[in-house]
């Protein structure tokens, strides 16, 4: 996949060489699927989660986080579909696959992945980002030095800033 830049112990890195290819391959490339796609391409095994699949999971917009449970343990990575920049949807999927599902391995954004939305997707979760194929990635990179100041929640901080601001009081005194 072309114009991904993935976080490598929190530090973003621009990736030159990932083979992973939506829905097609080309030569051999291991795939991101849809998840009827990717129930269809399972082994038993994989479905029934004794055995890890070649194959990663696209979450689509109408598609359920909740859905991927029984597979979680099975799937080399999970991408979130942003078919607009508008659509604000993967973020929620993303807050949930990492905070109430517990998924620990990579949460890629794809499709209409912009500079601006970066600090955000990092905050909701995501550790790697397919930019838009007319994007600079340099320039998207910046992106992810967005914000310098939490108020609310979020996946990386799940203290909101008035809790932070408490503890640090306490333990001045």
């Amino acid at each position: 996949m072309n114009n991904l830049i993935r976080l490598v112990e929190g530090q973003a890195c621009i990736v030159c060489d990932d083979p992973w290819q939506l829905h097609e391959a080309e030569d051999d490339a291991p795939l991101i699927l849809p998840l009827s796609a990717w129930r269809e391409r399972q082994p038993a095994e994989v479905l029934q989660g004794r055995a890890a699949s070649a194959d990663g999971l696209l979450l689509q917009v109408d598609d359920e986080p909740e859905a991927l449970q029984p597979f979680l343990a099975s799937l080399p990575l999970i991408a979130i579909d942003f078919p607009s920049f508008r659509d604000g949807r993967g973020y929620s999927q993303a807050y949930l696959l990492r905070t109430r599902m517990g998924w620990r391995g990579e949460l890629r954004a794809v499709g209409d992945v912009l500079r601006d939305q970066l600090a955000h997707m990092r905050q909701c979760g995501f550790d790697a980002f397919a930019v838009r194929a007319d994007k600079s990635l340099e320039d998207a990179l910046k992106g992810l030095q967005g914000l310098s100041v939490l108020y609310g929640r979020s996946v990386i901080e799940p203290r909101p800033l008035f809790r932070r601001g408490r503890l640090k009081e306490e333990s001045r005194s």
